[in-house]
């Protein structure tokens, strides 16, 4: 069987596969055993039902979601009210998990080469990383982006994956967890981060606009969806096996796991240093993929509400990427945990989810798409997911709020 060719939906999957994946699965595993795979199970199929009407929208129409959004919004205090709300939420959220993402990969390269200090304190991984990502971002080659995307999502799939057959999960629990749902005590909030580290909205704007740069016909939708239903699977795969290895190593065996610098050094006497590597190999580029696509992102959906250039090599382009990327250098930089930011993330996020699921559903239903608009059953699909999402969210935000 041909492979289909890898594009657009790749960079999903690298985007939803960072750091905040990685220690939402390791602590569900660790917490919960194999009882909550059904919730990635359900995260799979809600990302590809709103992916596949983001890139159908972005092929069709040649634009973006934010593109989209701002046209047909034709209420001015509608119109003022999406701006203020995506644009806070897409770059107070990228901020935000833009220093996890760095901190996250320079776990990775801690579990392999040590920490190495620049005046006594601050450690040289988050910098190095910021000029890698700067580096891969600057080209403003989409081809080179895609393809090293492709290399670091692939390293990553090899990781967690091996790792995930080394552990040799209990497969009877494994298929039980995968597909009877179900909610242990205490469970629920986890449920919601690994939900909401999968399906995350500003993929909808980078999934739209790529997709656009990439193919130019709706004669490409059948290759567009062939590109979405291998990547985003792999994606959900990559995120189980890291709920199965934490599970495997570490439930019910009273050892304590309470982020993901835990992971790579608690496997390590079970599996040996061959296994603490793939651990801080996937950590690695977790964290570098989601590095790069989360400014891209950030940039794609802001130049679209704003109507600026979204050319990769365009000023306004550039300077958005280098804002996140600088404050996320910034910040992990120092060395701090900026829960609190992370929490207002969270909120950021809580918003934005629902109200872009209602955005594209509603544009999804516009004459502007005409044969290629919604039909009933994807309406019906898409609607179910809104819910989610909407319940999710309101979940997430009450959490939220009272955490603060």
């Amino acid at each position: 069987m041909k492979l289909p060719q890898m594009g657009p939906a790749f960079l999903v999957t690298a985007a939803f596969i960072g750091p905040g994946t990685v220690i939402s699965a390791s602590l569900a595993g660790a917490n919960f055993g194999f009882s909550l795979l059904w919730a990635l199970l359900f995260s799979v199929i809600a990302t590809i039902i709103l992916q596949e009407m983001a890139s159908r929208l972005g092929i069709v129409t040649q634009e973006g979601l934010g593109e989209n959004i701002r046209l047909a919004c034709k209420n001015k205090l509608l119109k003022v009210i999406a701006l203020i709300l995506t644009v806070s939420a897409i770059v107070i959220g990228n901020g935000a998990y833009q220093s996890g993402n760095i901190l996250g990969a320079s776990l990775g390269l801690t579990g392999i080469f040590s920490d190495i200090k620049l005046f006594s304190h601050i450690s040289i991984w988050p910098l190095l990383i910021g000029i890698l990502a700067f580096v891969i971002l600057i080209m403003g080659s989409y081809k080179l982006i895609e393809r090293a995307l492709m290399v670091l999502v692939g390293l990553m799939s090899f990781a967690f994956i091996a790792t995930f057959i080394i552990s040799e999960p209990d497969l009877k629990s494994f298929f039980s967890g995968l597909f009877i749902p179900s909610i242990p005590s205490g469970a629920s909030l986890t449920v919601i981060a690994l939900i909401g580290t999968t399906v995350v909205p500003y993929n909808l704007f980078l999934h739209s606009s790529s997709v656009s740069k990439k193919w130019h016909s709706p004669k490409y939708l059948n290759e567009a969806k062939k590109d979405l239903y291998f990547s985003i699977p792999l994606g959900g795969l990559i995120s189980i096996a890291i709920v199965s290895t934490a599970a495997s190593a570490f439930f019910g065996k009273n050892i304590s796991i309470n982020n993901a610098a835990d992971l790579a050094p608690a496997l390590k006497p079970i599996f040996g240093d061959f296994s603490s590597i793939f651990i801080a190999v996937g950590l690695f580029s977790a964290g570098i993929s989601s590095a790069i696509t989360a400014p891209l992102a950030a940039a794609f959906a802001l130049t679209g509400i704003l109507n600026l250039s979204k050319d990769l090599n365009s000023y306004s382009f550039k300077l958005i990427w280098l804002s996140i990327l600088l404050i996320g250098v910034i910040v992990s930089s120092l060395g701090y945990k900026p829960i609190s930011i992370i929490w207002f993330a969270q909120i950021a996020n809580g918003i934005l989810l629902p109200l872009v699921s209602i955005f594209l559903l509603w544009i999804m239903n516009t004459d502007k798409l005409g044969e290629y608009k919604n039909n009933k059953l994807q309406n019906i699909l898409g609607g179910i997911v809104v819910m989610i999402t909407l319940l999710l969210s309101t979940r997430s935000l009450m959490s939220a709020f009272g955490m603060l």
